[in-house]
């Protein structure tokens, strides 16, 4: 790989003619690399410069409508044949295959999505990991044989829905076709993948890479925008199961596309979601863990530890930790060792810019950043780590998902009190808890409403691990063997049992 030892721009356009020199990003449907059946192409940006990063074919119904075409068949023919094992053979094949070529994956995340090389690349080790993983986990899946008493025998069969629909987010492309796409094809479905328009090329190139490991349709990818291929996927009634990571307005539509079929889903959506630490807690661990439970990736993260709640007896203390573990932060090239990129696209950085404008009007004080920061950097999407004080939970900054660098420090003076603010928000995702007393731990675990608890630390999800949420955060589970539970439907066999005397 290429040395970044220039400016931002010539770092940039070096690495866009590395990652992207001789490859078609076109759609990849039955095993080959097509255009999209109109023809017509656009083209994704590298946020850190604002500059194309090449033609994507444009997909729309009848490019879903082939790919679905392909997965049907595939599922009715060989993969369908396949044994567990055999699948596990083949994905851990394809894993190996996507490692080989890490290095470009990762370059290809962060030219598209602007976070670090070094997270990049963190980030395709997990989700390669995870297929690793349902890969094993699938092969030990054995049914269940329920005691119904001397007169019957019945038996319970894991069987997979068929072709089935994932609609994938832009802030961590090869993690969550991990997440996704390993879960659906390692229970024997087979997979009709619509990227993120923002960043839809790491997912192109990992397909690309299952050339002669997968048999051919069995992994399909319709590149598009969310109104025209996401729609077309979200509402086919030739795909059995969707699951779905983003907004909960996206989420809702959705929903009521697949209703239209009684087609299952399972969605994965936002997250507004507490980091409280209680008085005897490790004060400037706690500190420092917030820095990065807030600000990783950007804080585009669904599970981004945004609104922090501090026992009212700490603040000052924390505060004088946290902020200057906030500084610490770099501001730079994600081609370099900058801890922050740039956010993903304009668009976004203007609803962000839109949040910290709503925090000011709201009575909030900036105790760091709530700027673009100037130079070098303002060609590109960059803000700088935004922390507000002041806050009072009745606040929309205290409610609405930012998705952004930004976090919201609110304090409280009892336990009721930091549980009741937990809890106030249509979501329900995830919580961070710092405290040094076991009882308030396990306590405050069952008492806030989310799908994940971390305690004296923050990012738990590892393959094994069930991830979803309560409330508007969404249906279902991934992650962890629910995931495939989540592709696969029960069938219950009975057999009646005939008196055995001759």
């Amino acid at each position: 790989m290429t040395d970044y030892d220039g400016t931002l721009q010539e770092n940039h356009e070096a690495a866009i003619a590395e990652a992207t020199d001789g490859v078609d990003f076109g759609n990849y449907i039955d095993g080959e690399t097509v255009d999209a059946a109109s023809g017509e192409t656009f083209s994704p940006e590298d946020p850190a410069v604002g500059v194309a990063l090449a033609d994507v074919a444009r997909g729309d119904e009848a490019d879903v409508d082939r790919g679905v075409s392909a997965a049907r068949n595939a599922f009715d023919g060989e993969w369908g044949d396949l044994t567990a094992m055999e699948r596990g053979d083949a994905l851990r094949e394809w894993a190996a295959a996507l490692r080989d070529n890490l290095d470009e994956l990762a370059l290809l995340g962060t030219l598209e999505v602007g976070k670090p090389l070094y997270a990049a690349r963190a980030d395709a080790e997990t989700g390669i990991a995870f297929i690793e993983y349902y890969a094993s986990v699938a092969a030990a899946q054995e049914g269940r044989v329920p005691d119904v008493g001397d007169d019957s025998f019945a038996y319970v069969r894991e069987e997979p829905y068929g072709a089935t629909g994932q609609i994938l987010p832009w802030n961590y492309p090869i993690l969550l076709l991990g997440w996704k796409v390993g879960a659906a094809l390692a229970a024997g479905n087979t997979s009709v993948t619509k990227p993120p328009e923002q960043a839809p090329l790491a997912i192109v190139r990992a397909a690309q890479l299952s050339k002669g490991i997968l048999p051919d349709g069995v992994f399909n990818v319709v590149n598009g925008y969310g109104d025209e291929a996401g729609a077309a996927v979200s509402s086919h009634d030739g795909l059995n199961k969707l699951s779905f990571t983003g907004s909960v307005p996206v989420g809702r539509e959705v929903m009521r596309s697949a209703a239209d079929d009684v087609t299952p889903v399972t969605l994965e959506l936002g997250g507004k979601n507490p980091f409280v630490v209680f008085p005897d807690a490790d004060v400037e661990e706690a500190a420092e863990t917030a820095a990065v439970a807030g600000l990783y990736n950007n804080g585009q993260s669904c599970d981004s530890g945004t609104r922090l709640l501090i026992h009212e007896d700490i603040e000052t203390e924390f505060l004088d930790h946290y902020l200057d573990a906030v500084a610490d932060r770099s501001v730079g090239d994600p081609l370099q060792d900058a801890n922050q990129g740039p956010l993903c696209y304009r668009e976004h950085l203007e609803k962000v810019e839109e949040y910290v404008e709503l925090g000011r009007e709201e009575g909030a004080t900036v105790l760091a950043g709530g700027e673009r920061p100037e130079g070098d950097l303002s060609a590109g999407y960059y803000f700088e780590p935004t922390v507000f004080g002041d806050v009072t939970p009745d606040m929309r900054i205290a409610n609405e998902e930012v998705f952004g660098p930004v976090q919201f420090v609110m304090t409280f003076e009892s336990y009721e009190e930091a549980v009741e603010i937990a809890n106030g928000t249509e979501y329900g995702l995830t919580a961070g808890v710092f405290t040094e007393n076991a009882s308030r731990a396990h306590r405050a675990a069952a008492d806030i409403q989310a799908g994940s608890i971390w305690v004296n630390q923050y990012f738990g999800t590892v393959p094994g691990t069930p991830f979803g949420g309560f409330k508007n955060s969404g249906i279902g589970r991934e992650c962890g063997k629910d995931a495939l539970e989540e592709y696969t439907q029960d069938k219950s066999v009975h057999l009646a049992l005939d008196d055995p005397a001759l």
